[in-house]
């Protein structure tokens, strides 16, 4: 048979190609990835308040996922009524 998908084929699941796993070998043998350093940097209060907020801008999305916006609807497009601790879909 020639082509399509043939069993045990490819790079198992999970693993890591060779240049990702050099790269992060190479941060870890380091002593401190990025995020670290960045967290450090946010709480030295010897630090200028501008770069401290930098440093909090760019460890923020590593630290606390994005919410996303979610619009609720009731049935075949009606509206949602809130009464007190009861949500009715009209």
């Amino acid at each position: 048979m020639r082509g399509g998908k043939r069993q045990g084929a490819g790079r198992k699941k999970g693993r890591q190609n060779k240049a990702s796993a050099a790269q992060r070998a190479a941060i870890a043998a380091s002593g401190e990835v990025p995020l670290n350093y960045m967290l450090k940097i946010m709480r030295d209060e010897k630090q200028p308040t501008a770069i401290r907020l930098e440093m909090a801008k760019a460890a923020a999305p590593y630290c606390h996922p994005k919410l996303a916006a979610v619009e609720h609807t009731g049935k075949g497009e009606g509206g949602v009524v809130v009464y007190e601790h009861r949500i009715v879909f009209v």
